[in-house]
């Protein structure tokens, strides 16, 4: 695998919406998604050389950019910061959903930041196996927190 400057500018303008799609999980602040983001290429940056393609590469990017969000959200807990909430609206004005969208993002952003990245990555589409490998647990247990999530957002 090639491990040069070009061919991870490649990577990502291939995985640009991925990384995207995850820091938007994680704030609805366009200024804080877009330092999210700059802090995600910087983690790839650094594992890039070690990344030796042994899954997929949306995975690895997967990856690094949840595991780069969680723990920047930790750090604001524990400096007991508030998250910023400027209502800009991420959709369309003319989408006949967005009240609903709207109202399953801010359910969405008060879940745990591990519960939160679950959701994402099935609101994504992707197998059970494969949210299981991303965030570091077995298919089975992924489908129990997904339940378990599910009676938590009907909650709220």
């Amino acid at each position: 695998m090639e491990y040069n400057e070009q061919a991870f500018t490649n990577l990502i303008k291939r995985q640009r919406s991925t990384i995207y799609t995850v820091c938007y999980m994680f704030s609805n602040n366009q200024d804080e998604v877009n330092d999210l983001f700059q802090e995600v290429l910087i983690r790839l940056w650094q594992g890039w050389e070690k990344f030796r393609g042994e899954s997929d590469e949306r995975t690895w990017v997967y990856r690094v950019a949840l595991n780069c969000c969680i723990s920047i959200e930790r750090k604001k807990k524990t400096r007991k910061s508030s998250q910023i909430m400027d209502g800009i609206n991420l959709f369309d004005e003319s989408d006949t959903n967005n009240h609903q969208t709207e109202l399953l993002h801010s359910r969405i952003m008060k879940l745990q930041p591990f519960d939160r990245a679950i959701v994402l990555l099935w609101l994504e589409d992707l197998s059970y196996d494969d949210i299981g490998a991303i965030v570091g647990i077995s298919a089975k247990n992924v489908g129990v927190r997904l339940v378990r999530i599910r009676e938590q957002l009907k909650k709220s």
